[in-house]
């Protein structure tokens, strides 16, 4: 696999299995990165993955995050400079509570494998996305 180099645009380049907006980002053999977008407002559906870790990086808005991992259960407050774990098998859930859409950064691993790596799951919150 050769360098990569990306460059993120106005357009969206998928619709996450959670309903967040992706843009793809750069990938590697052992991970990909992808910049998600969650309106204002708007409360993601729950989601847990079958085969991926994942690491993400708030750069705007604030809201909160749902996670669950067997009896571990917590609800934190995300915003810009917060960085968040979602090991595999963890449930998860994202709310906006802002005006302006909450946006992350995130790196999978390993790279994202398709739309069928996430399986619906039940959260506290009702999805509007």
């Amino acid at each position: 696999m050769g360098f990569d180099i990306s460059r993120i645009g106005n357009e969206i380049d998928a619709v996450a299995p959670d309903g967040m907006a992706v843009r793809i980002l750069c990938r590697v053999r052992r991970g990909s990165m992808a910049h998600f977008t969650l309106p204002p407002d708007g409360v993601s559906r729950a989601v847990a993955h079958h085969t991926v870790d994942e690491v993400w990086f708030f750069i705007s808005g604030h809201g909160k995050i749902w996670r669950r991992q067997g009896d571990q259960e917590e609800i934190h407050e995300v915003s810009p400079g917060t960085s968040i774990s979602i090991p595999i098998g963890t449930r998860f859930q994202l709310r906006c509570d802002s005006r302006e859409p909450l946006t992350a950064v995130g790196t999978t691993m390993p790279p994202w494998p398709g739309h069928d790596e996430a399986y619906a799951v039940e959260g506290p919150w009702q999805p509007t996305v």
